[in-house]
């Protein structure tokens, strides 16, 4: 992962990355991931309390093309905290009415409250990525778009939210690899639309409006972290340990949890109803 190093101009400026010829680390292997995770998912709980005690109010954006890791590495960062704090935003395609509305305002109602943890699976970089690349959006809207994003996401901070966006970085040979897994296999198939297919074949189309995008977007007060994501697994602990080394959170105090004694039957007896048991086929 690029890490931030100088500012300038209001710009936060990035790390050179390491060489493109440089031998990629070998792949996780399962019970190292398992208990790396195990370790930061005790840390996300903290955090969890220590926002709903102090009222913080986190964002976390997630953008990447498609096959690149967004949807595994947002079941990982949620799979053991409360979905009544950390709650997942992916929006649909944009009804009639939305469509005729400012922009910005259909995500205004999903930023976070105080204790709340929102996560954006794609953002309002939508309007700079697929409906720029896919021609939804003339070409002058989505220039103001980029010009007004910093003041927008500058406003957010000043309201006291923590926001974070992260790119995820594929190679073209590992999204290949990802997208032909999807078509025989019956449990991704659904991730493979219409729309995917197309955005597919626009690699440089996408490269550009990225590239783009980081330009007009990459501000001090909301960079752009970016994310190798080709080991699934690496991204993810790579996203999460760096996501808490940059929420000031610290652990709340509560009292050792003891179960209390179990009330007598007090005369209680089992039914003889006739319950319908699932079939035990397993």
């Amino acid at each position: 992962m690029a890490k931030k190093s100088k500012k300038k101009n209001g710009k936060a400026a990035t790390a050179k990355a390491a060489p493109k010829g440089a031998a990629p680390a070998a792949r996780l292997k399962g019970k190292d991931y398992e208990r790396e995770l195990a370790k930061l998912h005790a840390e996300l709980v903290k955090v969890q309390e220590w926002a709903k005690a102090t009222g913080a109010k986190i964002c976390i954006v997630f953008e990447g093309r498609d096959g690149a890791g967004k949807g595994g590495t947002i079941k990982a960062l949620t799979e053991r905290v409360s979905p009544r704090v950390f709650r997942v935003v992916a929006l649909p395609a944009p009804t009639e009415r939305e469509q005729s509305q400012m922009y910005i305002q259909r995500y205004l109602p999903h930023l976070p409250a105080g204790g709340e943890i929102v996560i954006f699976d794609r953002s309002w970089y939508n309007r700079a990525g697929v409906e720029r690349v896919m021609g939804f959006t003339p070409e002058n809207v989505v220039q103001r778009f980029l010009e007004l994003a910093p003041s927008f996401e500058k406003m957010m901070i000043e309201s006291g939210i923590h926001l974070f966006k992260y790119w995820l970085e594929v190679t073209p040979e590992e999204q290949t690899r990802r997208l032909t897994a999807r078509i025989d296999d019956g449990r991704k198939i659904w991730k493979l639309s219409p729309m995917d297919l197309k955005s597919y074949s626009r690699w440089y189309d996408y490269s550009r409006a990225r590239d783009e995008m980081f330009a007009a977007t990459d501000t001090a007060w909301a960079p752009w972290y970016t994310v190798r994501s080709d080991d699934k697994k690496r991204a993810r602990l790579n996203i999460i340990s760096h996501l808490l080394s940059m929420i000031p959170y610290k652990e709340v105090k509560r009292e050792k949890v003891k179960l209390p004694k179990r009330q007598k039957p007090h005369g209680y007896k089992e039914p003889n109803y006739p319950y319908k048991w699932v079939p035990e086929k397993f």
